[in-house]
């Protein structure tokens, strides 16, 4: 039996990239919303932060073209790391993304952007 392991997400970033790695490594946070009208007919939101991480010729991409409140879609997989302090056992989960989309008109974006960004490449290799 196979399995699947794949994320699909469209938000703004909550902040500008983290550049690691001499730039081969670009991590970014993504915020998603959803609303909903409760019992009472009150709207409700609730607001999500995704932590984004990239590599190679998409972290380039992303490092030279996103900044913060750009929307974006994302595409690619979970990933569960953990670290320990003081006894404690602390998890995080990270999206690697296999692509990323930016979205909204270029009047959005505090950079000019060209019409045509590279294609990323879906099978890219992760190190790890």
């Amino acid at each position: 039996m196979s399995s699947l392991n794949k994320v699909t997400l469209i938000g703004r970033l909550t902040r500008d990239t983290e550049e690691a790695g001499g730039g081969s490594v670009v991590k970014f946070s993504v915020a998603t919303s959803e609303s909903w009208k409760d019992k009472k007919g009150e709207k409700q939101e609730k607001t999500e932060y995704h932590r984004i991480v990239t590599f190679g010729k998409l972290a380039e991409i992303c490092g030279k073209y996103l900044r913060k409140g750009s929307q974006v879609y994302i595409e690619g997989r979970l990933q569960t790391s953990s670290w320990e302090k003081d006894g404690v056992t602390k998890y995080f989960t990270d999206i690697i993304a296999s692509e990323m989309k930016m979205l909204g008109s270029k009047a959005e974006s505090s950079n000019v952007v060209p019409e045509k960004l590279p294609e990323t490449n879906r099978e890219a290799e992760v190190p790890f």
